[in-house]
This record gives C-alpha cells, sequence and structure tokens, in this order.
C-alpha cells in the first residue's frame, strides 16, 4: 500500500516542471489545439470530470463571467474533460463558456497530468480529476492543484494571484 502511494505520488506533477504536451480537439472539431501552440502565453489548464454536471457547471461559469481577469492578465483558458466534442459544445453553448473546451476522450492528457479517477462514484472508469495547472509563457508549471473530492472546486484565489504576478513579469 505504501509502495502504491509513493508511487502516485511521485507522478504528481510539481511546480517547475516542464508541463507534458499535448493535442486535443476543441468542442467544435474544426481545430485542435496544443500546449506547444500557445508558447509565449500562459495557459490556465481546468480539468473536470463531466459536462452538465452542478460542481462543473459552477466552476467553468465563474470562469466564464470572470474571463475578463484572465484576459487581462494574458492568460489563455482551456477547460479538458474526457466527454465527447459533442457533449462539450452543446455544453458550451447552453452555457455560454465563452473560452475553449477539449475533449480528451481517449483520457491520454488526464493520465499525463496524473489527474484522473479509475473509478468515479463507484461505476464510471477513466473520468478526469477536477484540478488546475498554471503553465507559464515558456512551457514550466507554476501551480498544481489536483483534488480528490470532485465536489470541490479550486482555489481561484491563488490560481488568480499567480495569473497577476505572471503578466507582469
Amino acid at each position: 500500500m505504501i509502495s502504491l502511494l509513493f508511487a502516485q505520488i511521485k507522478k504528481m506533477l510539481q511546480k517547475g516542471q516542464t508541463a507534458p504536451e499535448f493535442t486535443l480537439p476543441s468542442s467544435t472539431r474544426d481545430i485542435s489545439v496544443s500546449l506547444q501552440d500557445l508558447k509565449g502565453q500562459n495557459v490556465l489548464i481546468l480539468f473536470f470530470p463531466l459536462a452538465f454536471t452542478g460542481v462543473c457547471t459552477k466552476e467553468l461559469c465563474n470562469v466564464r463571467d470572470n474571463i475578463s481577469f484572465y484576459n487581462n492578465t494574458n492568460a489563455t483558458v482551456l477547460g479538458i474533460s474526457v466527454d465527447s466534442p459533442a457533449t462539450l459544445n452543446k455544453f458550451k453553448e447552453e452555457q455560454s463558456i465563452n473560452f475553449t473546451l477539449l475533449s480528451d476522450f481517449n483520457k491520454e492528457v488526464s493520465t499525463a497530468y496524473n489527474c484522473i479517477y479509475e473509478n468515479f462514484i463507484g461505476w464510471m472508469k477513466g473520468v478526469s480529476k477536477r484540478a488546475a495547472f498554471i503553465v507559464d509563457k515558456d512551457g514550466i508549471i507554476q501551480y498544481t492543484e489536483v483534488l480528490e473530492n470532485a465536489g470541490e472546486m479550486p482555489n481561484f484565489e491563488a490560481i488568480n494571484k499567480i495569473l497577476s504576478e505572471l503578466s507582469s513579469t
């Protein structure tokens, strides 16, 4: 049991590490987004379990309602879940989400960022954990938060503070 826990901790991404690269389809399926293409920008990556669920809707609508802050700190916001592009597109339309949602349907990016539930609510397998990562202009992780409890929200006060600091450098 202790060796399994140590293996999990060892795999967790830390501040100062290079962010794992990825390319994922957007909710509209007309473009793919690569982290590499966003070099030179600060990026807030928000993993979330499932579209159309209460806490996920609350979290993403909070970001939607505060998008001017992210724009003013020159931060690109990406929301990532294992939902299909079609599901994400419907969710984006219904909630008027004003930032990019990406489909990690194959669970590769959630796995690379070590934020995936093996079992979610008892029977679902391979659902993204609620998590937040800030990647700076050079592709280096400046903030990590992976929540075990999907009912909790990321610490947006800490996230916003770091993005403000990064935008002034």
